[in-house]
């Protein structure tokens, strides 16, 4: 059986600048710490797997001291936990508000897979609650239940380690030649690739400048028919797909049938 797995964030929804930088930012504000990401720098972030592992990156001695947080590293570490959840529960709201819209074409295709029998699952570094919340928004009521969810820290190391996609493969029984990866970043891409997974990527807010050599189709969005008409803009096809208007579940099928990673690689 053929499988379609999805990364969450800029993938199923354009959440990054839009929920997870507010989210960081209040609960910066609600702590009291001195910090307050600007879009530039939240940038450069994006680059780091995991919510609190981008937290972290605050944490130098001057910072630290700045804060009045504790030196010990037990106490920090319950801390930045303290702050992650609190972001979380600001982010779901985000979410739930339905103020971020899913990303064009994804409630489509998912839904052509699922009715193609195909095995449908997210996987994601972004804490289980925030997938499960930006799912419901994409796939709707009916489907999101039907879509196996890998998140969070299940796994020791994130993107770009191949962890969270090899525990996806083994956990689904998935056939790693019948599997393809929808990512939005370079990270995601080479989890992708190291997974031996094909892997196509809608680039997203802060991705679009990345280097994607190894993908099998760089596209600006999965895109959408009328009335809700988004029209694909292919970045790169070096399998020659040409899937505009709009990308289609065939071209998934087209891409497994070229033979997975490492034949889109120059």
């Amino acid at each position: 059986m053929p499988a379609l797995v999805l990364d969450c964030d800029g993938v199923l929804a354009d959440t990054e600048r839009y929920g997870h930088l507010p989210a960081f930012n209040r609960t910066f504000e609600e702590f009291g710490l001195p910090v307050q990401w600007s879009d530039a720098e939240y940038a450069e972030k994006v680059k780091v797997g995991g919510g609190k592992e981008r937290m972290k990156t605050l944490l130098t001695p001057d910072f630290v001291k700045e804060a009045g947080l504790p030196s010990d590293p037990e106490a920090l570490a319950g801390e930045v936990a303290r702050w992650h959840r609190r972001k979380t529960e600001i982010y779901t709201g985000i979410i739930g508000s339905g103020a971020i819209p899913p990303r064009p074409g994804v409630r489509r295709v998912m839904t052509e897979a699922h009715d193609a029998g195909w095995t449908l699952a997210v996987a994601s570094t972004s804490a289980e609650r925030s997938v499960r919340s930006v799912l419901d928004l994409a796939a709707g009521p009916e489907l999101a239940p039907k879509v196996h969810v890998f998140a969070g820290d299940v796994v020791e190391h994130k993107k770009p380690s191949p962890d969270i996609y090899q525990l996806c493969v083994d956990r689904l029984a998935l056939d790693p030649a019948r599997t393809a990866v929808v990512e939005d970043s370079r990270n995601g891409m080479l989890a992708a690739l190291a997974a031996h997974l094909a892997c196509v990527v809608t680039v997203s807010a802060y991705t679009a400048q990345e280097d994607f050599a190894g993908a099998s189709l760089v596209v600006s969005s999965l895109g959408d028919p009328a009335p809700q008409e988004t029209v694909t803009e292919v970045l790169s096809d070096p399998l020659g797909l040409d899937p505009r208007p709009f990308v289609r579940l065939e071209d998934f099928r087209r891409i497994l049938a070229a033979g997975g990673p490492g034949t889109a690689q120059h």
